[in-house]
């Protein structure tokens, strides 16, 4: 049995039951990075005589796991970790940077990059002209293959004059051309996936969702993103560092 293993083990003259325990402790190791992600845990019979418990705690060990979003189930090939994002809020960073930076396969999958009249609240963002176009931006963010959110961006033409030129990384292409945004304000709510939102994540109608709304700033001040980001929140964290 491998050293990471020994620190799951149960204790049994703690009054915690064992499923319990064992769950936080695998928790724990999932979170100090004993596991990557997308690895496979062991089976129910290969976990339960490991650790010495039976084939009933281990299930239902491995069930809460899944209850908290820590593993996937995947019918006929077993238990896997899930990804997990963790964004720091205090650093301005790009979603195709910060999951290379912690080891995720990053890509997105285009579901529309056209140009488009501003709607109203563009218009006030950008300080556009009525009747001005903005570029349309909709995509899959994924990592290691697994759907993590759902982008809606708009920018000004003047900024993403040919959207199809955008490859996997919409900052990198910015900063490109010359027009990087070095400032975002990041508004956070709580929403209900609507039925498109769940079709294309995966995940039940109504299904509880973060919703991230980031306005970009270049180095003039200029207004030149707004972002829309639905999250699940069973795949992303997101941190902030508090001083006193």
């Amino acid at each position: 049995m491998e050293n990471r293993w020994q620190d799951l083990m149960p204790d049994e003259s703690n009054c915690t039951p064992l499923y319990l325990q064992l769950a936080a402790r695998l928790a724990t190791a999932i979170h100090a990075g004993s596991w990557t992600a997308g690895e496979a845990l062991p089976s129910e019979r290969n976990l339960s005589e490991g650790v010495g418990v039976s084939r009933i705690t281990a299930r239902k060990a491995l069930a809460r796991l899944v209850e908290q979003g820590l593993i996937r189930r995947v019918r006929g090939a077993g238990s896997f970790i899930t990804p997990r994002a963790s964004d720091p809020l205090s650093g301005l960073i790009g979603c195709t940077e910060m999951l290379e930076q912690r080891g995720f396969k990053s890509d997105s999958v285009w579901l529309q990059r056209s140009v488009r009249a501003a709607s109203r609240s563009e218009t006030m963002h950008f300080g556009l002209a009525p009747g001005a176009s903005v570029a349309s931006l909709q995509r899959l963010r994924r990592a290691d293959g697994i759907v993590m959110a759902v982008e809606h961006s708009a920018l000004p033409v003047c900024v993403v004059p040919e959207p199809l030129a955008i490859g996997a990384s919409l900052y990198r292409y910015l900063e490109e051309r010359g027009q990087s945004v070095v400032r975002a304000l990041q508004h956070f709510r709580a929403v209900n996936a609507s039925a498109e939102i769940a079709r294309l994540m995966g995940v039940a109608p109504r299904a509880a969702l973060l919703v991230i709304t980031r306005i970009g700033y270049s180095a003039d001040q200029r207004a030149i993103e707004l972002t829309d980001t639905y999250c699940r929140d069973d795949y992303y964290d997101f941190v902030a560092e508090l001083h006193r």
